[in-house]
């Protein structure tokens, strides 16, 4: 009993350490996960490497390398750039599209990608007379419904570590729960920020049918401390090369815009390929692998354009697979020596399974506020096993709610999604974006567990 509870509270004191000091907590999980393993449950180290979770790594890396293939042959930017450029100035239209885009590029293998669209977004939003709060909730909203998609980070660690576990639950549920969870979201944000207003309203903004409108530069979007995914940077070059893109094309007697290169037709191509693959699959019954389907389809693309992607292996984002894999590692050990067995032992005390869920969602909702969402999402994952190994409640809906529970809170202004709606408004408007994403964050670490719970886990229990 009591080396569990020390590996425990190991556990929770690397999470604070690493937030505090702003080191990478892959490294600190991996180096106590083997320290832990050896001296407090006596296992082999061959048998806690062995914990290391090489599926996930295959798919985090197979993901990121197919995407950031497209990202340097520019056939993100260009979809982007058309995407925007076709909405035109219908402003009630603008918080739905943005919302689109950004699950779109966020699916894209990298949550944090999404933040491409708020340097895009905002300034349209003021040019339209749109509330800049919705335009910023709906930019979160997509980033989070994008991240479960199964090609995408959030997805990739929640379905990929409740398999490792034996939890059945599909990819294209838990990406269908997360689109409509944060659809619903915008249409509520949409009626309380202003949507009726622009409804009413006849203003098509300060552009004729026939111009582009111009976005404003803005600075590179910042690397918030809490945040240590490792992909901020990454967006910010990415914004910077979309608005660059976007600035040559703005000027009214501008051209048609460039028609896609050969090798960006392929690429397109081989995304619809993926898509068509994985969902053809389900269709079947089979379970996709879908990290090794991104790596065929880069393969192809590779082979169209090797120079492209040679250069794109850096991009893969190695510093999420030691993450994820770090924390896992750490989690098998802690399921080695029965701790998890203990945590269910615990939550049986709180009294109903159902009650158990709904204080896991919330614990999973008020961390992610603050700290890494995949991190939260790779420790919590396996920890709320022993909720669902009575049978009293279904393994697939527990998951799915805790994921996005621990996601819909990214928009507080403490994490890396909050802390750049903020710094891409005017100065004067900062506070007040401040505080309304303050109140927005912390509501939905109450509402989004009673909400989704209620939904998902509470019809499977009669």
């Amino acid at each position: 009993m009591a080396a569990q509870v020390i590996a425990l509270a190991l556990f929770v004191l690397v999470f604070a350490v690493a937030t505090l000091r702003k080191v990478h907590l892959g490294v600190i999980m991996f180096a106590s996960a083997a320290g832990v393993g050896i001296w407090l449950a006596n296992m082999p180290l061959k048998d806690v490497i062995s914990g290391f979770p090489v599926s996930i790594l295959v798919l985090l890396v197979g993901v990121t390398y197919f995407f950031a293939i497209a990202q340097v042959n520019g056939t993100v930017d260009q979809i982007i750039e058309r995407a925007v450029l076709r909405v035109g100035d219908r402003a009630a239209l603008l918080p739905f599209v943005f919302f689109a885009l950004t699950a779109g590029i966020s699916a894209m293998g990298s949550p944090l990608a999404g933040l491409v669209m708020t340097p895009i977004g905002m300034p349209l939003a003021k040019k339209y007379g749109i509330d800049r709060l919705l335009m910023g909730l709906a930019i979160g909203c997509g980033l989070s419904a994008g991240g479960f998609a199964p090609t995408s980070l959030f997805g990739i660690v929640t379905y990929g570590t409740a398999h490792a576990v034996d939890i059945d639950l599909n990819p294209l549920v838990l990406f269908g729960v997360a689109l409509v969870a944060n659809f619903v979201l915008l249409v509520a944000a949409f009626f309380m920020f202003g949507g009726l207003k622009l409804l009413r309203s006849k203003r098509t903004g300060e552009f004729g049918s026939n111009h582009k409108p111009n976005f404003a530069r803005s600075a590179g979007l910042p690397e918030h401390p809490f945040e240590r995914d490792g992909m901020t940077n990454r967006s910010g070059l990415i914004a910077q090369k979309v608005k660059e893109r976007i600035d040559e094309a703005v000027a009214p007697t501008s051209s048609a815009l460039a028609p896609f290169t050969l090798i960006q037709k392929v690429t397109i191509l081989c995304m619809l390929g993926l898509v068509a693959s994985v969902i053809s699959l389900a269709i079947v019954g089979q379970d996709p692998d879908i990290g090794v389907l991104c790596f065929v389809f880069a393969s192809i693309m590779t082979l169209v354009d090797p120079t492209t992607g040679k250069g794109s292996v850096s991009k893969i984002d190695w510093s999420t697979v030691l993450m994820v894999g770090g924390i896992i590692t750490f989690v098998g050990v802690l399921q080695e020596m029965g701790a998890v067995d203990l945590l269910g032992q615990a939550a049986s005390q709180v009294g109903t399974p159902l009650l158990a869920a709904l204080f896991i969602c919330f614990i999973g909702g008020l961390i992610s506020a603050f700290a890494s969402t995949t991190g939260m999402l790779a420790a919590l994952v396996p920890l709320a096993i022993p909720l669902v190994a009575n049978g009293d409640i279904t393994g697939w809906a527990v998951i799915a709610a805790l994921g996005v529970c621990s996601s819909i809170v990214d928009v507080s202004p403490f994490s890396t999604v909050g802390a750049t709606l903020v710094a891409t408004v005017d100065e004067d408007e900062r506070p007040r974006m401040s505080k309304l994403l303050t109140r927005w964050g912390m509501s939905m670490v109450v509402v989004g567990p009673i909400g989704l719970i209620s939904v998902l886990v509470l019809p499977t229990m009669f």
